[in-house]
């Protein structure tokens, strides 16, 4: 397999970033649905919050890093037959994605600093507060979780398009992002 796309398929540096990232923003969700839940004197209850925040900047990372390889590759050709609307659904989806995942990262960014407190990346590195000003973390609290629900319901209504790609129309559309041709 290519590393790079082609206008059959998605290279390997493709395939590898959207479904590391899958999993990971998954992950991060469920740990930030559960720690939420956690109550003072729960063993996780500082633990839980450090990992979400460490893993939500690397992912941040990770889905720029995508975005920037998304640029400089071509997508693969839509499959013959598929409607404008659809390609053209699937265009804003994509773009809805990243949207979403940069939004989650500022609000999560801007709960952390709030109080102008510096965000520790994995005792790796700092990021410091820019920005601190009246009601942030409650708001930005708010916009994190509506955003996260956002995201995965991005997330269902991506897995029934491909799945019905795949199972109801027949057409290679999910073997794409497999890096099959």
């Amino acid at each position: 397999m290519r590393a790079v796309n082609s206008r059959a398929t998605y290279g390997w540096v493709a395939v590898l970033l959207h479904w590391l990232l899958a999993l990971w923003l998954l992950a991060l969700f469920a740990l930030g649905w559960w720690m939420v839940e956690l109550d003072y004197y729960s063993a996780w209850y500082q633990r839980a919050p450090w990992w979400h925040k460490g893993l939500g900047v690397l992912a941040t990372l990770l889905m720029l890093l995508r975005y920037i390889w998304r640029l400089a590759n071509p997508l693969p050709d839509h499959e013959p037959g598929i409607p404008a609307y659809q390609a053209s659904l699937a265009l804003w989806g994509q773009r809805l994605f990243y949207v979403l995942v940069f939004a989650l990262a500022l609000s999560g960014y801007l709960i952390v600093t709030a109080r102008g407190e510096s965000l520790s990346v994995l005792d790796w590195f700092v990021l410091p507060a820019t920005l601190s000003v009246v009601q942030q973390e409650d708001v930005a609290g708010w916009a994190h979780k509506y955003l996260a629900w956002g995201f995965m319901v991005m997330v269902l209504l991506h897995t029934v398009a491909a799945l019905r790609h795949h199972f109801v129309v027949g057409d290679k559309t999910l073997l794409k992002i497999l890096g099959r041709k």
